[in-house]
């Protein structure tokens, strides 16, 4: 296979479309005080999770040890990519020596994103070597294209008013610098996430310049199920009735045919980290791919190399990716007729990132990702 697939099951829940009722026409409707007790459970449910929230701080989504990498943006941009790589870090906070403060952060898709930028304009691709954070980041040409803030359409509505009525201002972590009080509660930082549309929060030490981590949906998502796993009664309601994820036409796909820089052109384009890969004949899950995936540059020998991989196919990356199960962007699929009390005991599991739903034959009717999870109860 190209990729790993684990398959939640469950003895006594069908697969069914989202595009179809969940209850037969045929079946007698139930009664509505049974219907009355669904929707007081469910609302006791968010309720309990929306407490727990407030209730905790983000000192309590910290792991006991950890550390934290944070680059002076005077280092060279392909440099500080590589030292992410090294120490398996996703992101890492900005520090500008002369204003002696964080500015931003750095990510691993950003590198990717500004490979894609020499692509485009042709520029020589050899000056990036000696090209720093800071140059890379004042240059708008890379800041308004390929480094442009983007939304998943889902989120695009996002109610960004504080409970002042304060309208918060849109925040770019590549000119700014947002970060929450270890002592915020989980509820602010999960806001800050989500109204701000962020993929990593850092932490900072009260009354201190030290960031003491990043947080991400996935790391509080694994919060709440490890405190919820055994409430299940106030969770038992499918994802797709709960409205939990993306459905039909609004799925964005892409193809094995297609090559890389197309598909990461769509992924930056929807404001997307992963997109489910299909068959283009049968429509049937091949697997999924993921906008931090970095095959394509450890298969190469220079940065002009690089930028060549980017005209490679989906088809011939997916079989150079690690197929391990453990890793956040492996494949996992689900039905719509899973719970959400399921979902957080598969999540224990696997820890994953995102959902692909799929029909009884296994074509793509959904994506359900940790954001999708964590904001559905705020």
């Amino acid at each position: 296979p190209l990729t790993s697939s684990i398959h939640l099951s469950h003895p006594k829940m069908a697969t069914t479309s989202p595009l179809q009722p969940q209850q037969s026409p045929h079946q007698p409707q139930q009664p509505s005080g049974m219907l009355r007790e669904r929707e007081v459970v469910r609302n006791t449910g968010k309720q309990a999770i929306g407490t727990f929230l407030d209730s905790q701080n983000c000192y309590s989504v910290l792991r006991n040890s950890g550390k934290v990498v944070v680059f002076d943006t005077r280092i060279p941009i392909q440099l500080a990519f590589y030292a992410l790589v090294e120490h398996d870090m996703q992101a890492a906070p900005l520090w500008d020596p002369k204003r002696c403060q964080f500015v931003g952060i750095l990510t691993v898709t950003d590198f990717i994103d500004v490979l894609r930028y020499y692509r485009q304009t042709g520029a020589d691709v050899i000056t990036l070597a000696t090209r720093s954070i800071a140059d890379i980041l004042a240059d708008e040409g890379i800041l308004n294209s390929v480094l442009a803030k983007s939304v998943p359409r889902r989120y695009n509505n996002i109610n960004k008013q504080t409970s002042s009525g304060e309208l918060l201002k849109d925040v770019d972590q590549h000119s700014s610098f947002l970060a929450v009080d270890a002592e915020a509660t989980l509820d602010r930082a999960c806001h800050l996430l989500h109204d701000q549309s962020l993929d990593f929060l850092p932490v900072m030490l009260p009354n201190d310049m030290r960031v003491l981590a990043t947080i991400t949906y996935t790391c509080v998502l694994e919060h709440l199920v490890s405190n919820f796993r055994e409430q299940r009664r106030l969770f038992d309601d499918t994802i797709y009735d709960l409205g939990i994820g993306t459905y039909g036409e609004e799925v964005v796909v892409a193809y094995p045919q297609q090559t890389l820089h197309e598909v990461l052109h769509t992924l930056h384009l929807h404001g997307l980290s992963a997109v489910p890969v299909v068959d283009e004949t049968t429509k049937k899950i091949r697997g999924v791919y993921s906008r931090s995936d970095i095959t394509f540059l450890t298969k190469a020998s220079d940065a002009e190399d690089a930028v060549s991989n980017l005209n490679l196919t989906l088809e011939v990356l997916m079989s150079q990716q690690r197929t391990d199960v453990t890793t956040p962007d492996a494949l996992h699929t689900c039905s719509t007729r899973h719970t959400l009390q399921s979902v957080f005991e598969y999540f224990a599991q696997w820890k994953f990132n995102r959902l692909i739903v799929v029909d009884e034959v296994e074509r793509v009717v959904g994506v359900v990702s940790a954001r999708d999870l964590v904001a559905y109860f705020l």
